[in-house]
């Protein structure tokens, strides 16, 4: 049996002992630019969101502009605010040519402009006399700094930063290449104190999220360019995922997935989260290997998740218990985690999918092509069949397109003989033409025989497909209303309770518009 579980918190008494004070400020807001110019208004953005900033001094072009930003930061250092000075060399994973006496030489310059910390690299380390570093006129604390670019290696159970010693915190930066890697991490940061952990790389970055709530001492988020594999920028690290405020009572969520960069679930359900104030985060999984999300689930404490491309069919056979439409569409895209650890599963495709089309088409009785077969395709075909609707089916495997016609009493139809046969209404299941490869189309102009057109993909808004079916005069539907419906679906699923549509609607739909301007 599954039992849900999170790793070991911190006591109040140990978040007195905080070695960067208050919760928002635990979340590192990196500055990196080429320019001391560019530097400079980053500092202010990031203020607005963090008093603790790591300075990339590394990513200025050069020693002169490294010198005219250090010159301003004396000149104008905030109040209150807590600098971290970086200068990563190039043999560290940085952008500092040179050894580790031109690393040395900037971190003591740092000290010179006000800025309270450096991390010191163990490269940079490693070439110093044994116990040197304290010798040196670094800035008063030193975060020694260890990366791995490849791999997650084996950790020790716990690290012991020992309090006036050569260091005042510990940084781990590893690149975890399965879900299993970021929770050892995770797991050594909740043994661990004075420790930041950094779990890299897109599989790393539901685990980075929710390292603060494990006892990192930071988290970092860029305010600009990503200066790391997996970052999660400034803005959405704060605001959207409140990383800062997580606990070990709050609820965790997610979507799983192979790719995931692209899905804006986590921005629908963080913002009815944040607008009913509930403690709970929505967390992108991408996963290569579905028993690796799987196992993560109790560790990770996860209540429920989505699921898409390609394991709305693969993962029916790890359910305790499925709901009958599910069962019979042989899909699911909704999972509840239930308090014994068993998993049930639903379909909200289904709902979605009739809520997009029937503002503009009269099912009943129309004959509606749908291209695909996967799973998205089949909750598809069974909406359309139980609404009167007369399916084809055309995909790129001729058996899986015959199997999913016959599963609805439709008709499967080659390819080639699109251009010749008409259609009330075109439905995409396909993933050709979503982000981030926009100006694929699945169909070509002249295969476009009907009135209606509805791409289930939202991202972007306007498909290159629904482009050619508008210069066409052929009225289109956006895959956007059917993410909007089957994400609220999922919600009532999950909470029990209407969610906050608006905000939703309106947060989705803003940030599709302003790719599309982009």
């Amino acid at each position: 049996m599954l039992v849900p579980c999170v790793f070991n918190r911190m006591t109040t008494r140990d978040q007195a002992k905080r070695l960067f004070g208050r919760p928002q400020d635990r979340i590192c807001a990196v500055v990196a630019a080429a320019t001391a110019r560019a530097m400079v208004p980053q500092v202010r953005r990031a203020l607005r969101h963090s008093r603790t900033i790591e300075l990339r001094l590394d990513w200025l072009r050069s020693d002169t502009e490294r010198a005219r930003f250090l010159g301003w930061l004396k000149r104008n250092r905030p109040r209150g605010a807590t600098f971290l000075a970086t200068c990563r060399r190039i043999a560290g994973g940085g952008r500092l040519p040179g050894g580790a006496q031109a690393e040395l030489y900037w971190l003591i310059q740092a000290r010179e402009a006000g800025c309270q910390w450096c991390d010191l690299e163990m490269e940079t380390f490693r070439d110093l006399p044994e116990g040197f570093a304290r010798e040196y006129p670094l800035p008063a604390r030193v975060m020694l700094s260890i990366h791995d670019f490849e791999e997650t290696p084996r950790l020790p159970r716990r690290f012991k930063v020992a309090p006036n010693g050569q260091m005042d915190a510990l940084k781990i930066a590893v690149k975890a290449n399965s879900i299993a890697d970021s929770i050892r991490v995770l797991q050594v940061t909740s043994r661990s104190r004075r420790l930041v952990a950094v779990p890299m790389g897109e599989m790393g970055l539901p685990a980075r999220i929710l390292s603060l709530r494990e006892g990192s001492e930071l988290a970092y988020a860029p305010v600009e360019c990503p200066t790391a594999p997996g970052q999660v920028g400034l803005g959405d690290f704060k605001n959207l995922y409140r990383a800062h405020s997580l606990t070990r009572d709050s609820a965790v969520y997610g979507v799983i997935g192979n790719p995931i960069a692209h899905s804006l679930s986590p921005l629908l359900h963080n913002t009815g989260f944040a607008a009913q104030r509930m403690d709970a985060v929505y967390l992108p999984f991408l996963v290569h290997d579905l028993s690796d999300f799987l196992n993560a689930i109790p560790k990770l404490g996860i209540r429920g998740f989505s699921v898409t491309i390609p394991y709305k069919q693969a993962i029916v056979q790890h359910l305790s218990e499925c709901d009958p439409l599910a069962v019979q569409i042989g899909a699911v895209n909704t999972v509840v985690v239930r308090r014994d650890g068993t998993l049930h599963g639903y379909n909200t495709d289904y709902a979605g999918v009739l809520a997009a089309l029937e503002r503009k088409l009269r099912i009943s009785a129309s004959r509606v092509l749908i291209l695909g077969a996967g799973g998205s395709a089949r909750a598809a075909a069974f909406a359309l069949v139980r609404a009167g609707a007369t399916v084809c089916i055309c995909a790129r495997r001729p058996v899986a397109a015959g199997a999913l016609a016959r599963s609805v009493n439709g008709e499967a139809v080659p390819r080639r003989s699109l251009r010749t046969q008409r259609f009330d209404a075109v439905l995409n299941a396909t993933p050709v033409g979503m982000h981030p490869h926009n100006g694929a189309s699945p169909l070509h102009p002249s295969e476009l025989n009907c009135e209606l057109i509805l791409d289930l993909i939202y991202r972007p808004l306007r498909t290159q497909l629904l482009k050619l079916a508008e210069a066409r005069r052929i009225k289109t539907v956006s895959g956007a209303e059917m993410f909007l419906a089957q994400g609220l679906a999922q919600w009532r699923i999950w909470q029990g309770k209407n969610p906050p549509e608006a905000a939703i609607r309106r947060a989705v739909l803003t940030q599709l518009r302003r790719e599309e301007r982009s």
